[in-house]
């Protein structure tokens, strides 16, 4: 009768723990508010018509999709962009974040169910007795046991709920995180590529600049002969003829610290990898970046510092359920017996069923202490949300205003290098008719050279910008294709990607595909 209600008992409590089940302590979590503005300031469509290469993107182009690199046009560029998320370590490194990451929500969902353990064991045991008239008599026995334990602690206030919410949320942060690495990666790739590119056309203006000293020696050389000029104008332009060659070899240093840097970004060793010479010729494309307040879903940053938050929020929880009071049911079954012989019998039976409470009176302030950190720590990871909003629409409006500036920077340039190349002409002239000295035609050739290279670096400076503010609008990513809770629970989470990443020198499991 005494087990009977025993069992009743804990039958009772057990309904009411499952009762108790949907009780969940903490706040309720909604993303904060952030000031985002209607449009951005630094170019309107006016603007874009005037820019070199612009064009007003059409409503059905209002984002970058997919393989934003390709609208750049460079075919050497998209395939090495496509062996950065094959090879590039950083990204493959951040992968492995993520599936740490996504490991740590089941570990932390495994707390809802009980634990089960079984063991067997046998003992041979002496014990002592004494007896009444002080003599001490022995007595031997053997002893097998097999029972089978189970213990499951019920989440009552939500604690565990909190936790997996909290861990789910930090899988998120982490996918989110392996996108903007992936992306800081591609674009650093094309920022280098570019810049390689362009060491490619400084070497090839400064090539031709060196062929037209060339033929200015041999000019200054045929008037010294006879006699219309002097030796001094033969050794100045000696002297400028050598120096444009010295500064046309000094920039293989530069363009070789670019190759080891793009080597670096495919995963490759930079001795075993190189690039053909090329100048420098992709045009400025026109890059539809909509509305700041698309910036909040397209940039993996952004978003990963939104889950961060989610994160913070749940743990809030978690710390608020320690307040509230822990119930542990258990229960035990199983065989035992002094003879092997009769172990596994149903009359060797045992068993057990049982329940506990408890409830922490006094800590010293723990509780209201570990409250207050995750409290703070919330509104820390709020505030790292919005600057990192407010650094989003900074980028954007610095590239934008970048690109419409040289724009119109470039247009003028090419107007100057039209005169410089209109005033070398006269110059060359007048001194051929001996009217001028030589310095006035090396003054105007340096005018011409500086003014073509400065032309150079504005394509350069404009092509960066480019890939800077795709960068900065996300590229061609949205937060939708984040994995959800139930994805990385059930481990299928799914991670835009283009191809698996594969850590160098081993075979990533099957079940790691992004």
């Amino acid at each position: 009768m005494k087990a009977t209600n025993k069992i009743r008992a804990a039958t009772a409590l057990l309904c009411v723990a499952l009762l108790l089940q949907g009780c969940v302590v903490g706040p309720k979590y909604n993303r904060p508010p952030v000031d985002t503005p209607g449009t951005f300031k630094e170019v309107t469509p006016d603007d874009l018509k005037k820019m070199d290469g612009w064009k007003v993107a059409q409503p059905q182009d209002s984002a970058l999709h997919g393989k934003w690199w390709e609208i750049l046009g460079d075919p050497q560029l998209n395939a090495l962009e496509e062996q950065v998320n094959i090879s590039n370590q950083n990204v493959a490194s951040a992968f492995a974040n993520f599936m740490a990451a996504r490991a740590l929500v089941r570990e932390a969902r495994a707390q809802y169910f009980p634990t089960l353990t079984v063991g067997a064991s046998a003992t041979r045991q002496r014990t002592a007795v004494a007896t009444t008239n002080g003599q001490t008599t022995g007595t031997t026995f053997n002893d097998f046991s097999l029972p089978f334990d189970a213990s499951w602690t019920p989440d009552l206030f939500g604690r565990v709920r909190n936790l997996v919410r909290a861990a789910a949320a930090n899988a998120q942060a982490t996918a989110a995180d392996l996108e903007n690495t992936r992306l800081t990666a591609q674009a650093e790739l094309a920022v280098d590529y570019f810049q390689l590119r362009g060491q490619d056309a400084l070497k090839q203006l400064l090539d031709a600049t060196v062929v037209a000293y060339a033929e200015s020696l041999k000019l200054t050389k045929a008037l010294y002969e006879t006699g219309i000029d002097s030796d001094e104008s033969v050794a100045q332009a000696e002297t400028q003829l050598e120096a444009t060659q010295a500064l046309a070899t000094n920039l293989g240093i530069l363009r070789a610290q670019y190759e080891h840097a793009i080597a670096l970004l495919v995963g490759k060793p930079a001795s075993s990898f190189s690039l053909g010479f090329e100048a420098l010729k992709t045009p400025p494309p026109a890059i539809p970046f909509g509305v700041p307040s698309q910036l909040l879903e397209r940039r993996p940053d952004v978003a990963a510092n939104e889950r961060l938050m989610a994160q913070a929020n749940a743990q809030i929880g978690v710390a608020r359920a320690a307040y509230f009071p822990t119930v542990t049911l258990s229960a035990s079954a199983g065989f035992e017996s002094p003879k092997i012989s009769s172990w596994l019998t149903w009359p060797t039976r045992v068993w057990s069923v049982g329940s506990a409470i408890s409830e922490t009176v006094y800590d010293g302030g723990l509780r209201r202490a570990t409250m207050e950190q995750y409290r703070a720590q919330y509104d820390e990871t709020v505030a790292n949300y919005r600057n990192t909003v407010l650094t989003a629409f900074q980028q954007v409006e610095d590239n934008l205003s970048g690109l419409r500036i040289l724009s119109k920077e470039i247009q003028e340039q090419d107007v100057a290098i039209t005169s410089a190349q209109r005033s070398l002409k006269l110059a060359t002239d007048r001194y051929r008719l001996g009217i001028d000295p030589y310095l006035n035609v090396i003054t105007a050739e340096t005018a011409l050279f500086s003014n073509q290279q400065t032309a150079v670096n504005l394509r350069i400076t404009q092509i960066v910008d480019s890939v800077q503010l795709i960068e900065a609008l996300g590229g061609g990513w949205d937060s939708s294709t984040l994995p959800t809770s139930q994805q990385i629970i059930s481990r299928q989470a799914q991670l835009p990607a283009t191809a698996p990443v594969q850590p160098a020198q081993s075979q990533a499991p099957a079940s790691s595909t992004p």
